[in-house]
């Protein structure tokens, strides 16, 4: 299984104080590298509260496993991300002023605009995820606009909502069938993250604030080093 590194957060320092040139998050994408990651993610937001289209070119040159960046439909950004072509681009929604990312993109509300999004990434050689509930007529129309990837949300699995592992299990089971890679994350952490690594059709995790939030206290190597470790016993623990 793959862990893709989102370091937005060590973004959101930097920008705490107002533009210091510090923390620096390629730093940070390096050190999650040497750590073990398979991927390092950021989130381009409409606002630019975090990463700034600065940090995604530098981080396109010197990203040696791959670039992902989770991106609204805003034609501003879509156009940015054309220039730039990071190697993955999931799609997801975006409202102003929310805290976070909180659901999946509803497809069946923009289905054409993110079929168009899907086919002009694409063209130009970058894979593409969609950001989804666990939801099988979600991901039916993500697999009939051309997606690559479905990354299925977690969020509410993570705030302890009944159900939504087993909901994650057959929508996983469900892309898969259908073609599509799968991939998984939203507020993943270390104590929570075994019963989603270990759902064997799900072969990428995203995983952001938790990761970050623990390498304050020993370190993005170790911090990202101890993650991987989970989810590799995670796949033992499972066969």
């Amino acid at each position: 299984m793959r862990l893709g590194v989102n370091i937005d957060h060590v973004a959101t320092v930097r920008e705490a104080r107002g533009g210091v040139p510090y923390p620096e998050p390629v730093e940070a994408a390096l050190l999650a590298e040497s750590g073990g990651a398979d991927g390092i993610t950021v989130h381009l937001r409409i606002d630019r509260r975090h990463i700034k289209e600065r940090d995604i070119r530098i981080l396109k040159e010197v990203v040696k496993t791959h670039l992902n960046v989770e991106a609204s439909l805003d034609p501003e950004i879509q156009e940015f991300l054309l220039d730039v072509k990071p190697h993955w681009v999931c799609l997801v929604p975006e409202r102003p002023g929310e805290r976070t990312t909180e659901g999946g993109l509803d497809l069946t509300k923009v289905e054409e605009e993110a079929r168009r999004a899907v086919d002009r990434l694409k063209e130009r050689g970058i894979k593409v995820t969609i950001f989804v509930e666990p939801d099988a007529k979600i991901i039916e129309i993500a697999k009939r606009i051309g997606a690559d990837a479905v990354e299925i949300n977690t969020g509410k699995y993570a705030e302890g909502v009944p159900g939504e592992l087993k909901r994650i299990e057959d929508a996983a089971g469900f892309a898969a069938s259908c073609g599509l890679e799968v991939h998984g994350g939203h507020g993943l952490h270390y104590h929570n993250v075994v019963p989603v690594a270990s759902i064997p059709e799900i072969v990428e995790l995203n995983i952001g604030h938790s990761i970050v939030a623990r390498a304050i206290m020993v370190g993005m190597e170790r911090a990202v080093r101890e993650m991987k470790n989970l989810l590799l016993g995670a796949r033992k623990w499972n066969r």
